[in-house]
């Protein structure tokens, strides 16, 4: 059996994964993002059985992934998966259609109809860009004249991603959001991000501590993954007066903070997982095979 691993520089958790493949001896192909190209018409990839997306580019990830769909290389997680999980807006609606409970979220296309949604929701609100990670290019919106001025700002900036206004309801954290981390059908570890700040993300300077799975933070964990048909991710939630709610789920979640708060070896679990994974579309192409 070959892995894969589609990366753009091998992080803390890269070099995890790399370390947990060599001690079951399995070979990983580590496939840098800056240095490939394709020919859209011809397949020019290396032989292997799946393919583990840890990209950082969304952008090289997605038409990666999509390519290598059009190959019949499998991939974890799916392109249809990653371009769900890349746009908010996306993941939103899937949480939504199968109701999964989440954040009371607007949009709005100009800096006028912007103000009124938000005007609609109630200050404070939260603006964020439709795609994005680690906390950043985030606002918190406490007044009128707050929001002329960042949606001024975000009008002024020219983009497609800056035209489309994402705006979502506050929410009063204690002092902390919890991440889940899945693999597979299980969550495998889940850890409290504590900040006195708003933003918790570690990339923004929270400090992790063990947060026990319960059936209510598994529970809502999954049916998040399964909305969008994920295999590994992290998903966040948050504690509200109505009970835990998603914040967002991300498909190339770090968890170098969540490794530092449980005995398990999260990335072990996931090159159990894709051993698995691999093992079983083998089996699934011999039979194909064996039933001409």
């Amino acid at each position: 059996m070959k892995l894969a691993m589609l990366v753009s520089h091998l992080r803390t958790e890269e070099k995890a994964i790399l370390a947990a493949a060599a001690r079951r001896d399995i070979a990983v192909e580590r496939v840098f993002d800056r240095e490939i190209w394709f020919d859209l018409g011809e397949r020019r990839f290396p032989e292997v059985d799946l393919v583990f997306d840890r990209s950082l580019v969304h952008s090289r990830a997605e038409y990666t992934l999509r390519l290598l769909q059009s190959w019949g290389i499998p991939t974890v997680n799916s392109f249809e998966t990653t371009t769900l999980c890349d746009n908010k807006f996306h993941t939103n609606m899937a949480f939504i259609e199968h109701g999964v409970p989440t954040l009371r979220t607007l949009i709005a296309y100009t800096p006028e109809s912007a103000l009124e949604a938000i005007e609609q929701l109630g200050y404070p609100v939260v603006l964020k860009p439709n795609t994005g990670s680690w906390g950043r290019l985030l606002a918190k919106v406490n007044s009128r004249a707050a929001a002329e001025a960042i949606l001024e700002h975000k009008a002024s900036l020219g983009s497609y991603h800056h035209s489309i206004f994402y705006i979502q309801e506050y929410i009063e954290k204690p002092g902390r959001d919890i991440r889940a981390f899945i693999v597979g059908d299980r969550v495998v570890a889940a850890s409290y991000r504590n900040a006195k700040h708003w933003i918790t993300n570690t990339a923004r300077g929270s400090t992790s501590t063990h947060c026990p799975v319960t059936p209510e933070i598994e529970g809502l964990a999954l049916r998040a993954a399964r909305s969008v048909r994920g295999e590994i991710m992290g998903v966040d939630l948050v504690e509200t007066d109505e009970g835990l709610k998603v914040i967002e789920i991300n498909v190339g979640a770090e968890f170098h903070g969540l490794r530092e708060t449980t005995d398990t070896d999260i990335a072990g679990e996931i090159v159990d997982h894709l051993i698995k994974k691999a093992a079983a579309l083998a089996e699934r192409r011999e039979a194909a095979l064996a039933g001409r």
